[in-house]
């Protein structure tokens, strides 16, 4: 039976304390207390908790002063953080964001609010956890071959060039699971599923093995991580391993390239009588990314709400269109033609989300 996940519960009101406390050890939770920030860090070091629900306003360090020293601390990088306020909730929901705070819950508190932002938050930590315990094996696992193994040709087999390149650089350090603004494109095509029906298998071989390969030679020109290969289903991320100054530009000149060279792939199909098209999808956002799998089988992965709105997008986007969150069409404005086209309603987003399509770039 698995442990209890710890929440350290951070607030200089006794009762508010208690009232937290008493609430979450009635659904099962563990739970340690501290009184202000100072008593708040020692708590961290002494208990390792799963989640710090967090009061803003305290004497001595504030809510978000310990917010900041919790995200400058390696140990504690990734661990969720939920800041506790009864001011105004949008004004302090901007301060927390900048602090690294991961929700917010107003008070008085809402009960269901409660225990459903601390079941979502504890989730991801779940999966930060069991990337970094992959991690740790994929990292022993490299320690016990590189004696015998040229380390970037053994590396090549499972990983993309910037991965095996990155991990020869900086070591197993760069597969260690780490916080990251990405650019994420979704590629899909258009007709696919059609196209396998009436197709023979050879037929379908042989356009994935064309779309794939001049996809693949993109991504590489452009500096991409390829992700995965999911039939076809394609996903890229810009700005990791390899920094990049400008990734989310970068993407788009990527995804416009390849709708262009999808062309004549198209046209050729559709002298046979199937109709194919390419939809792209592109968004920006902060992801965790590290090595995930199992032996005999490491991939390079993003996890975060990044991934699936790129993949969100990518759905909705029609053939031969390409359509952008609102962070990347503010990295790119300045050299892009875009034209709004939401806000879109999307699977898995409470609210409406505003996207835009990407007409071209400026010369």
């Amino acid at each position: 039976m698995s442990a209890a996940a710890k929440i350290l519960v951070v607030d200089d009101t006794p009762q508010n304390v208690k009232l937290l406390a008493d609430l979450l050890v009635a659904k099962g939770y563990a739970v340690a207390i501290a009184a202000d920030g100072a008593s708040a860090l020692e708590r961290l070091a002494a208990d390792a908790p799963d989640l710090v629900l967090l009061d803003v306003m305290m004497p001595g360090l504030s809510g978000y002063d310990v917010c900041r020293k919790i995200r400058g601390d390696p140990r504690t990088a990734l661990l969720p953080v939920v800041l506790v306020t009864a001011l105004d909730p949008q004004q302090e929901r901007v301060k927390g964001i900048e602090a690294g705070a991961d929700d917010f819950l107003s008070k008085p508190i809402n009960q269901p609010e409660l225990f459903a932002r601390v079941k979502s938050l504890l989730r991801i930590k779940r999966l930060q956890d069991e990337v970094r315990r992959w991690n740790q094996e994929l990292e022993a696992r490299v320690r016990e071959q590189v004696a015998q193994l040229e380390r970037l040709g053994r590396l090549k087999r499972f990983f993309s060039p910037q991965i095996a390149e990155a991990v020869v650089a900086k070591g197993e350090e760069a597969l260690r699971p780490h916080r990251r603004e990405v650019t994420v494109v979704f590629f899909d095509l258009r007709g696919f599923t059609a196209f396998t029906e009436q197709a023979a298998p050879e037929e379908v071989m042989e356009l994935l093995r064309e779309y794939h390969a001049g996809l693949g030679a993109l991504v590489m020109s452009h500096g991409g991580t390829l992700e995965r290969f999911a039939g076809d289903s394609v996903m890229v991320f810009f700005n990791d391993p390899v920094p990049m100054e400008r990734p989310a530009l970068e993407a788009v000149r990527m995804a416009l390239a390849a709708q262009q060279a999808f062309g004549p792939v198209q046209s050729s199909w559709a002298r046979s009588g199937f109709e194919l098209a390419l939809g792209i999808g592109i968004a920006q956002g902060y992801a965790t990314l590290g090595a995930i799998g199992f032996e005999g089988r490491w991939d390079y992965a993003a996890i975060g709400g990044v991934t699936n709105l790129a993949a969100r997008l990518c759905a909705e986007a029609k053939g031969g269109e390409l359509l952008v969150c609102q962070r990347t069409q503010a990295s790119v404005d300045d050299h892009a033609t875009l034209e709004p086209v939401g806000p879109l309603t999307l699977r898995g987003f409470s609210q409406p989300v505003p996207a835009f399509r990407v007409a071209g770039l400026d010369s």
